[in-house]
């Protein structure tokens, strides 16, 4: 039998330990009768001086699909052949956004291993993403082909339960203090400042955080969908929560009545006899159904065909909570959250329709009532910068400023040095320059450095937030190279993107580099948590 002298938990791989052992084998005849650790004493060799072996390094996993500018079609080809889990994962927008309570990668995980039942979690890949998570987890069986998930990017931490108690699973009854008009008279938006009173619950957030809310549906809309499927909304029924509640009560509280699932579709197709209504539905089915179309709209197509109220709450998704960039700085507000909200309704076809959360939070809710709410971490260093000299350049139009009202609160309480540069942009600088006052009096105080504003029908031409970065692309190239953070927020789609393109243009142009290093730079700021985006 050989003898081991070197022991399991010495640190070398298996080739360095079979040449150890082989080398003191032959020097049994200094100590034939002694232990390994005395013959190796013996030959003048202490298992601490040895090296050490190089440890392995953990290859990262490559992820092509994950950038939000690539349509779904070709991320899911990317992904093919992959295990379901990295499949889900093309699925998702690719923001990172957190609105989920993961990132796309973290959700996708848990998706596969059944840790998050909800499939419709993502609300910026909307129905397309939902409709392709139920496609893979068809195709898969539900099942991760036996390959267990890869160590899981790091969640945002809201489905975990904070220090006090409160989280997405059980959020905190909090107080309105108020809902205040922003716009002036004769704009064409309704936003608001909202004011949440945390009371004494204990709740923090940072600034960068997002405040979840959970929304109630219209009153008046639950009552027409009832009327429409001739229900009771006095019956009772139970919730997906396992609680037993009024059919009206839990139409409000627990389901989406936005975007109609395909459930719903397929078990109004299944009644119906109207070819010309059939077409209807099952173009809706491959294709999608139309902006702005809702529950409603499905069931009124139906017209008379019979729908059990069980059977239709069966079809339905979940009311997933809403999320608001956090707007204040518990160092300036105390025990309160403020948020900046736009309020969202519009006709079509002859009926309002309203947003679900900010009509809720603009018209519905009074001061002094509450609504269910939690903290969603910031992801990404959405946050100021750790040194509060580091220069900080905003970009945040229409409600996109929210996170940077909170920035700069922050930045004044803590009495930070560095300079501070606002891009805004709205509609028009009469009725819709958001916290206005505040704005010129941070200008005012040496808070603010620079504020540059794009109101974009002011003029004969429209102008927008990325047309004033270009216009000052050489100062915005300096607070560059003085280390200056950038953060953007606001829509993914257009804005986002089209400062993404401005800001490379500036670099390229200002930096005299190629498109390639100019690519670059701009790659390694976002490694180094200089350009940060919180965008939806």
């Amino acid at each position: 039998m050989t003898t081991s002298f070197i022991p399991e938990s010495a640190p070398f791989n298996e080739e360095q330990r079979a040449w150890l052992n082989g080398f003191f084998s032959g020097m049994m005849g200094i100590n034939p009768n002694g232990s390994p650790q005395e013959i190796m004493e013996a030959a003048g060799v202490s298992v601490d001086t040895l090296p050490a072996a190089e440890p392995e390094e953990e290859e990262e996993e490559d992820f092509p699909w994950h950038d939000a500018s690539l349509p779904i079609v070709d991320r899911m080809e990317m992904a093919e052949g992959r295990p379901v889990e990295r499949r889900l994962m093309a699925a998702m927008a690719q923001l990172d956004c957190g609105s989920c309570g993961y990132l796309c990668q973290s959700y996708s995980e848990a998706i596969a291993t059944g840790e998050e039942t909800n499939l419709t979690l993502c609300s910026p890949g909307g129905k397309e993403t939902s409709k392709m998570i139920k496609k893979i987890l068809k195709e898969s069986d539900g099942t991760s082909n036996g390959a267990a998930p890869a160590k899981s990017a790091a969640t945002n931490g809201s489905n975990g339960v904070a220090a006090n108690g409160y989280s997405r699973k059980n959020p905190y009854a909090a107080k309105l203090i108020e809902s205040r008009e922003l716009n002036l008279e004769g704009s064409a938006k309704d936003t608001r400042h909202v004011a949440i009173d945390l009371g004494e619950s204990g709740v923090t957030y940072d600034v960068g955080d997002a405040l979840g809310v959970y929304a109630t549906n219209c009153e008046d809309l639950v009552d027409q969908i009832i009327r429409s499927i001739g229900g009771n909304g006095g019956m009772m029924v139970t919730t997906p929560n396992g609680v037993s509640k009024t059919l009206a009560d839990s139409i409000r509280d627990d389901y989406c009545l936005r975007d109609p699932s395909d459930e719903l579709l397929e078990l109004v197709l299944g009644r119906i006899d109207d070819s010309q209504t059939k077409a209807t539905l099952e173009r809706m089915l491959d294709e999608g159904v139309p902006e702005g179309f809702d529950v409603l709209d499905v069931i009124e197509i139906a017209k008379d065909v019979p729908i059990s109220a069980t059977e239709f709450l069966e079809t339905l998704s979940p009311l997933n909570p809403r999320l608001y960039s956090i707007a204040s700085s518990q160092k300036h507000v105390g025990n309160q959250v403020h948020l900046t909200v736009g309020k969202v309704i519009y006709e079509r076809e002859g009926r309002l329709r309203k947003g679900v959360a900010s009509t809720m939070l603009s018209e519905r809710l009074q001061s002094g009532q509450t609504l269910r709410v939690f903290v969603q971490p910031n992801h990404g260093g959405f946050t100021v910068p750790q040194n509060s000299d580091t220069p900080m350049i905003m970009i945040g139009p229409g409600t996109g400023i929210a996170p940077f009202m909170a920035f700069l609160q922050e930045r004044e309480a803590t009495a930070a040095k560095g300079k501070n540069w606002l891009f805004f942009g709205d509609q028009h600088a009469s009725t819709d320059f958001l916290y206005e006052g505040e704005l010129r009096h941070y200008c005012d105080t040496g808070l603010l450095t620079r504020l540059d504003t794009a109101f974009s029908r002011d003029g004969d031409q429209k102008v927008y937030v990325q047309d004033r970065m270009r216009e000052h692309g050489q100062t915005l190239w300096q607070w560059l190279e003085e280390g200056a953070h950038l953060y953007v927020c606001g829509d993914a789609s257009r804005m986002a993107a089209d400062v993404d393109r401005a800001l490379k243009q500036i670099v390229h142009q200002y930096g005299n580099m190629d498109e390639s290093a100019a690519e670059q730079y701009v790659k390694t700021m976002t490694q180094q948590q200089r350009y940060v985006r919180d965008v939806y």
